[in-house]
């Protein structure tokens, strides 16, 4: 049997491979009556001209609503110092509505209102453009039509079913080389 012939009936273990997959990790928020933030590290870069991005949330998430609803979200990438960030948008106890927003500062894009979260490496305010049916998710494609980064402090990364940081370790000729910590 090939690889291609393979079905994967473990979602446990498709879940455990793609975690091997290190990526960022960002919080999408939406949503202008009550917004709404969740932890999420399907984001990708589509295109630059024109500029558009993509994350992908789960249909039955409240943010698959609020994303229809307001037709816009954000995108804030964490820093390596916001863990507590990601796991409070990532739980699915806390609070919810402007009171889900209580533990970080936030400002609304000044084109579409959605929050961004404060002191992240980068940020983009996006409209929605399309949507895209992705098994049990939305693939929603944005148009970035507002961008902005803060000072470069590390990134925070999921790899094997953890965070961890990638932490810039300046040389003399300015250049980076990565360090996980």
């Amino acid at each position: 049997m090939t690889t291609a012939d393979r079905t994967v009936q473990d979602t446990g273990q498709l879940r455990r491979v793609l975690g091997l997959f290190a990526t960022g990790i960002t919080i999408v928020t939406s949503g202008r009556a009550e917004p709404r933030g969740m932890t999420v590290n399907s984001f990708t870069s589509v295109s630059l001209e024109p500029p558009l991005v993509l994350v992908c949330v789960k249909r039955k998430a409240a943010m698959h609503k609020a994303i229809l609803d307001s037709g816009a979200f954000a995108v804030s990438v964490l820093s390596a110092p916001q863990e507590r960030v990601a796991r409070h948008f990532a739980n699915h106890a806390r609070p919810r509505g402007e009171r889900e927003f209580d533990v970080v500062d936030w400002l609304p894009g000044r084109n579409t209102g959605m929050p961004i979260v404060s002191d992240t490496l980068a940020w983009l305010e996006c409209r929605l453009t399309d949507v895209y049916a992705g098994g049990d998710h939305s693939i929603f494609l944005g148009s970035v039509v507002d961008s902005g980064h803060g000072a470069a402090r590390g990134a925070l990364l999921f790899f094997g079913g953890d965070f961890h940081s990638l932490i810039p370790r300046w040389s003399a000729s300015g250049l980076a080389a990565a360090a996980w910590a």
